[in-house]
């Protein structure tokens, strides 16, 4: 497929108070096929959107821009020039300056959403996205193609609650993107691998304590790099997850066999009933005994 094979395809989107309200709120969405040897940008976009590469320019939204062909460069207030190619995003934040273009002599494939509100700013608050870290790389990767194309076409037939759904996809594009970019991430890392074998030892000595340095000397890495990994890998430091497969597994004692409480915390090995009682409590808001019993009611009552 040659670079101008689709055309440019974009849309700008009018926003009423009501959509602000919703709490993410699309402002644009497109595509922009550059071939080499082709002006960059184009023309056709409004003058708030419009930058030269040499002096770049700053939003007033976040967007999302996904290059799915070719290559290119990017720089930011935060982020030094680097270099971008296919099957990476980069994601851009109000008030921050930054630029990009493809490489004159091969041009690059575009896809862009720019949106604002109160979920994404809640999002970018707690740490998910970060002007730090602005280029993931998530590969080449049709679903997310297809959402993009997608929201091109919910933004040009502009129907009732059009902005509603662009929100959804705005928000799936989102998710999709950090879970493909998590999941590369560790995939094209040895520590992947030992993160995994580290929680299989863990489900088998579920009955033990597990001293989780050794784990790591096993395995073979530092405890600090380990834990890190670990907690980024799962969300769990390694102590916090063993610590809720012990939950699960008392969860299941309880409602499926007629252990007693002690025999169950002896089971998988508390260091004291009155430990255990406590943990359970603090996790899970009830007694042992009063989440077995709510169990028993709801099967009576069914």
């Amino acid at each position: 497929m040659r670079f101008n094979d689709l055309g440019i395809d974009f849309k700008y989107l009018l926003v009423n108070e009501k959509d602000k309200k919703f709490g993410l709120t699309v402002n644009t969405v497109g595509f922009q096929p550059i071939a080499p040897n082709t002006a960059y940008p184009s023309k056709e976009h409004p003058k708030s959107y419009y930058f030269t590469p040499n002096n770049g320019r700053i939003l007033s939204e976040y967007q999302i821009v996904y290059i799915s062909k070719g290559k290119g460069v990017f720089s930011s207030d935060s982020t030094k020039r680097t270099n971008i190619t296919k099957g990476q995003v980069i994601f851009l934040f109000p008030g921050q300056w930054h630029t990009y273009c493809p490489l004159k002599e091969i041009g690059w494939n575009e896809y862009y959403i720019g949106f604002d509100g109160k979920i994404i700013d809640d999002i970018v608050a707690n740490g998910f996205i970060s002007p730090e870290n602005q280029i993931l790389s998530v590969g080449v990767n049709e679903d997310l193609v297809n959402l993009f194309s997608t929201a091109i076409k919910v933004a040009k037939e502009d129907k009732t609650a059009a902005q509603q759904n662009l929100a959804g996809i705005a928000f799936n594009i989102l998710g999709t993107i950090l879970s493909l970019a998590q999941n590369r991430n560790f995939e094209s890392k040895e520590s992947a691998q030992k993160i995994e074998r580290a929680k299989v030892i863990m489900i088998e000595n579920i009955h033990k304590n597990v001293d989780i340095k050794e784990i790591a000397t096993n395995l073979g890495i530092s405890y600090s790099l380990f834990r890190k990994a670990f907690k980024e890998y799962t969300g769990y430091a390694p102590a916090q997850y063993f610590q809720e497969l012990k939950l699960r597994k008392a969860k299941e004692l309880l409602a499926e066999t007629n252990y007693s409480i002690k025999e169950i915390s002896y089971e998988l090995n508390f260091s004291s009933y009155e430990y255990f009682l406590s943990f359970f409590k603090k996790r899970v808001g009830v007694t042992p005994m009063e989440y077995r019993n709510s169990g028993r009611i709801k099967q009576n009552s069914n």
